[in-house]
């Protein structure tokens, strides 16, 4: 198995994602990435001729087999002071999400 996405690398992944890992799961977690990237590469190994049509899925979407898109309406959560209490802090009817550092790349 090839390593494409080394312990460095990983740890800088896991810090822009602003993500919490134990040791091991950080392991699993890279070793998995790492098992996805070998997939895909032996996906691209496979030959195709140059005029294959690129598609993002197998099955054609057509208007004759395809449902029609359906009304979109807005529906107004019955409950908002139940569902805004399972938040852990709430501002002026909002969620309060934590600040997400940023670093220039």
């Amino acid at each position: 198995m090839s390593e494409e996405i080394g312990r460095t690398l990983f740890d800088h992944l896991v810090e822009l994602a602003a993500f919490e890992l134990g040791g091991d799961e950080a392991e699993y977690l890279r070793r998995e990435l790492n098992k996805q990237l070998d997939a895909i590469h032996e996906l691209e190994a496979v030959p195709l001729d140059a005029d294959t049509p690129i598609t993002s899925h197998g099955v054609p979407y057509t208007q004759e087999i395809s449902a029609p898109p359906r009304e979109d309406r807005w529906q107004p959560f019955p409950d908002t002071e139940k569902l805004m209490g399972q938040a852990p802090e709430t501002e002026d009817g909002y969620i309060v999400v934590p600040d997400i550092p940023h670093e220039e790349l």
